[in-house]
């Protein structure tokens, strides 16, 4: 079992940056592949962004490609979003994800691929 708290959310103005976080405790950290949804109001949950277990592999929707840039730190068990050029369509709730893995080189961009999941943190991009 691993237990994921995300954090970093907020508030902010159309072209701001916010960093998410995402802290991982429980079994050992650096034996899951991990990645980051969101989900806006009326809509389904979609995939953002994902990493690797080993952090060198990485891979993010369209959507935010040369915007946001997702990253993980082994030592302090924790996943970063780092989220610039913020724009009103980005305001969803993110959710960080994790899943046990073999291949330290391999992400997942399907939710159904993960296994744990974290209780989300809101951000709000306003126009």
């Amino acid at each position: 079992q691993v237990q994921l708290v995300e954090s970093g959310g907020g508030l902010v103005q159309a072209g701001d940056s916010l960093r998410l976080s995402c802290a991982a405790s429980g079994r050992t950290f650096r034996r899951y592949a991990m990645g980051w949804f969101r989900q806006a109001p009326g809509k389904e949950r979609e995939f953002v962004a994902a990493i690797s277990w080993s952090g060198d592999s990485t891979n993010y929707a369209d959507s935010v490609k040369g915007r946001f840039t997702i990253s993980r730190d082994n030592a302090k068990n924790t996943m970063y979003l780092q989220m610039n050029s913020l724009k009103p369509e980005d305001t969803a709730v993110y959710y960080c994800t994790a899943r046990a893995v073999v291949n330290s080189g391999r992400y997942y961009r399907a939710s159904g691929e993960y296994d744990y999941w974290g209780q989300g943190t809101q951000v709000t991009v306003s126009s």
